[in-house]
């Protein structure tokens, strides 16, 4: 069982960062006989504010590295154990605007890699996946800050991260139709935030794990019931909010909703959820 807690092995971030440029280039191979200490050192750094090292670098690198089968079942469930654990998928929950968000935000895509390779070679436990979903939902419940692109430190892109990884969870063999309807709610919260407006793609990242659950079974009368709520949602929030919030408000249920509609403008199956969508729209 591999310990990342611990930082034995774990190398500088400097060094981190040479070895896996040069590793992208071609320039140096993958590291087998050292690679715990590698995956290691790229979880340890994964929240830095260096954007090449965050994005374009260790999170690239795991997702081939995962993709290829270059990282063992048995890693990949250990990391998994780790991105649930409190230094991880929820440090700093509850801050806004602080630097905490990056490691929760790319521990989130993390998590959803390992359960897309889940979801190919059937290696995590039962167990493991219902703890990854309860996990998943406390954190998107929790989660506050709510920033896409940051200036000069790049993507934090909480939401739509965090979309990605329920987008896998849902897609998992091990999650059964009864269980979608725990995370419809905590997903469909997340479009009604007054605090910010929605700039960098969050609202179709959230209409995914939504149309995923439609496919596994979720019945559609339970989406057509959030939609019938919202007008009455938002005319009782706007009596809770200052008017420059309501506005950040109603502009991402608009554009919630419209993406939505596109997303499902060509299926047949799903018209009585166009007619509740234009219903919306029109009340609002």
């Amino acid at each position: 069982m591999v310990d990342f807690q611990s930082n034995e092995l774990v190398m500088e971030e400097h060094e981190l960062k040479k070895y896996l440029q040069e590793y992208k280039s071609g320039q140096k191979s993958w590291d087998g006989k050292n690679h715990v200490g590698l995956v290691k050192s790229m979880i340890h750094f994964i929240g830095t504010t260096d954007s090449e090292l965050r994005d374009k670098l260790i999170y690239s690198t795991f997702f081939h590295l995962t993709i290829d089968n270059q990282l063992e079942h048995e890693l990949l469930s250990d990391l998994l154990d780790y991105c649930l654990s409190d230094d991880m998928l929820i440090k700093g929950i509850g801050e806004n605007g602080t630097d905490t968000v990056f490691t929760r935000a790319f521990t989130s895509i993390v998590i959803a890699v390992i359960l897309y390779k889940d979801n190919e070679d059937d290696f995590l436990p039962r167990d493991a996946v219902y703890k990854t979903k309860d996990h998943l939902i406390n954190y998107i419940n929790l989660e506050r800050d709510l920033r896409g692109f940051v200036p000069v430190k790049g993507w934090a892109h909480s939401i739509a991260h965090v979309a990605d990884a329920f987008d896998e969870l849902i897609l998992n063999n091990k999650i059964e139709q009864k269980d979608l309807i725990d995370m419809l709610p905590p997903i469909w919260e997340k479009i009604l935030v007054s605090d910010s407006v929605y700039v960098h793609g969050e609202d179709e990242r959230m209409i995914t794990p939504i149309l995923a659950m439609l496919e596994k079974g979720l019945d559609v009368v339970e989406i057509e019931h959030l939609l019938k709520g919202i007008p009455a949602e938002l005319k009782r929030r706007k009596e809770q909010v200052n008017e420059e919030n309501y506005w950040f408000l109603e502009a991402n249920c608009k554009t919630f909703l419209k993406s939505f509609y596109v997303k499902i403008s060509s299926r047949e199956d799903l018209i009585s959820l166009r007619q509740n969508i234009e219903l919306c729209l029109s009340e609002m």
